[in-house]
């Protein structure tokens, strides 16, 4: 394996700049009320919505130019009847360097989480 030109270093495995919650939080408020301002729900949509939302969440993360870092990103989308939801995950997680950020989006008949 070839050595590093003079005056660079190697391989950096701690990136200078970390996402912020705050940051990645407002990214995903921005691109739920974008998609969602007038929604109803639709079960036979409902499953393709979610692929578009976390699309577009991710794509917005990736245009915050945080180098090196990967997103997970979780929707859940639910109809307002007055019934409960539960739901969890698990990740691996680096409490150095990992983070996360959720919101909430709902209207008089939907329900989105976004993790």
């Amino acid at each position: 394996m070839p050595a590093p030109p003079e005056g660079s270093r190697g391989l950096q495995l701690n990136p200078k700049t970390k996402p912020t919650t705050t940051k990645m939080k407002q990214v995903i408020g921005q691109v739920l009320a974008e998609k969602l301002d007038n929604a109803n729900y639709q079960s036979e949509r409902a499953a393709m919505l979610t692929k578009e939302i976390a699309d577009a969440v991710k794509m917005r993360l990736k245009e915050c130019d945080f180098p090196r870092f990967k997103y997970v990103v979780q929707v859940v989308i639910g109809e307002q009847r007055g019934e409960g939801v539960r739901m969890g995950c698990r990740c691996f997680w680096d409490a150095e360097t990992d983070c996360y950020a959720s919101e909430t989006f709902s209207n008089l008949v939907l329900r989105y989480y976004c993790i």
